[in-house]
């Protein structure tokens, strides 16, 4: 598979270059140059299939033939040694929990694949790669447990100071070996800004290698598409109108969603719920597109301004914006009202959820009292103990700390300053 940059103004690539680089040379993020559907035999017998052999093909187009089989089988099994349940709440909403990772979040999936990907890729390279990566919450702890240790790769995470929570600024801190965390003055927009920078930099990437583990690289992006097809397998005999609520910040995650539909699974619709960094929620009313700075929210990872992945949304849909809103619908809501989703879900279903999967939940509302037909699932991307302050303020109840979270508490922090891409510059070129 081939791979083009949505800039279109660079050469098309391989997925390893695109892994490896992360960003085209024009500034664009890279899609598949084609999609193939699976056959509609692999959704009538996904029952009789595991979770590794549902990955296996739904990936295997992507990553061909520069990945072979027997490897990606591996890497595929490597990456999905934990559950992913759906938890039903009431006849019309059921919850995915994506936290039986090890960092206890979505992007588990995602930071474990590119890592092997990337470990493969560099097995037989005398030349280091540097992991350069921008993180709102979440994606650091994830990008960092998952490159860990890992042969001829070094990781650079760039986290805003005072905007993560403290177990996710845990995780992405404490761990040592080859993993750096440099704290920003600033947001996660300003850190994601020097990220891209530094891409662009000749004067620096002539000297090292970088790739990014963000979504915006391929290999990070494409396998959070799984996880739709697992709650289809859950799902399908009892439910036929299947709709996603998924808590969007970076919008990987419902853009990923959108890529299983394009591979057929049958999806009924998408909800994009935000908090009030809402520039997709505008954007469907308005058909203006208009990225702002990023306010600081109780559902941190989704604090973003200009969200990378939405090019991406618009490619699927040939920038064709009836079908797009078709397909998903959006909304909006305030840290008052996640709260409040968060009491009411404790109190009505007996289930702690932590403020994105709260967001979610108020989507999926929002979109039933339309569609009061559906089945609608919302994503809990992490387990609710990563933002404990905001769960003990609302549920007002002691919460255990699960094993992944207590084996961090404990450990010392190391982390740098710095203020500006310079700082960020003189920090690479001195490691």
């Amino acid at each position: 598979m081939n791979y083009y940059s949505l800039n279109k103004q660079a050469p098309n690539t391989t997925f390893k270059n695109a892994v490896i680089k992360g960003l085209a040379p024009d500034k664009g993020l890279y899609f598949p140059e084609s999609i193939t559907p699976l056959p509609k035999s692999f959704f009538d017998n996904i029952d009789n299939l595991s979770y590794s052999e549902i990955a296996f093909e739904a990936i295997k187009q992507f990553v061909s033939p520069e990945i072979p089989e027997e490897i990606l089988k591996t890497i595929v099994e490597e990456t999905l040694c934990f559950d992913f349940p759906v938890v039903k709440l009431s006849d019309n909403i059921s919850t995915l929990e994506l936290f039986h990772g090890p960092t206890m979040a979505f992007k588990d999936v995602g930071a474990r694949f590119m890592a092997r990907c990337l470990g493969y890729f560099n097995k037989n390279n005398s030349e280091e790669v540097t992991v350069l990566v921008a993180t709102s919450g979440d994606t650091g702890g994830a990008v960092a447990n998952g490159f860990l240790g890992v042969k001829g790769v070094n990781v650079v995470i760039l986290y805003p100071s005072g905007k993560v929570s403290d177990i996710q600024e845990k995780q992405l801190t404490t761990l040592g070996q080859n993993i750096k965390a440099l704290e920003v003055n600033g947001t996660f927009d300003d850190c994601q800004a020097m990220v891209k920078t530094a891409f662009l930099d000749e004067s620096l990437t002539s000297k090292m290698q970088l790739t990014s583990a963000n979504s915006i690289n391929v290999a990070r992006w494409l396998p959070q598409l799984f996880y739709f097809m697992f709650t289809y397998k859950q799902l399908h005999k009892e439910h036929d109108d299947i709709v996603f609520s998924v808590p969007s910040g970076n919008f990987g995650n419902v853009c990923a969603g959108m890529m299983a539909q394009q591979l057929g699974l049958p999806i009924k619709h998408f909800v994009a719920s935000n908090n009030v960094n809402n520039v997709v929620t505008r954007y469907l009313v308005s058909q203006l597109y208009e990225p702002k700075p990023s306010i600081q929210t109780v559902s941190n990872a989704m604090d973003v301004g200009a969200p990378s992945n939405f090019i991406r949304i618009q490619e699927i849909y040939k920038n064709n914006f009836k079908e797009l809103k078709n397909n998903v619908s959006s909304y909006s809501f305030t840290d008052e009202e996640t709260k409040a989703a968060m009491l009411e879900i404790y109190k009505q279903y007996d289930y702690v959820a932590d403020p994105h999967g709260a967001v979610g939940y108020l989507g999926s509302k929002a979109y039933l009292k339309e569609n009061p037909k559906v089945h609608c699932v919302f994503l809990e991307t992490a387990h609710p103990t990563k933002f404990l302050d905001v769960v003990k303020e609302v549920i007002k109840e002691e919460q255990p700390l699960p094993e992944q979270i207590q084996s961090v508490m404990g450990r010392e922090k190391e982390a740098i300053s710095i203020s500006t891409y310079e700082d960020l510059k003189s920090y690479l070129l001195q490691s």
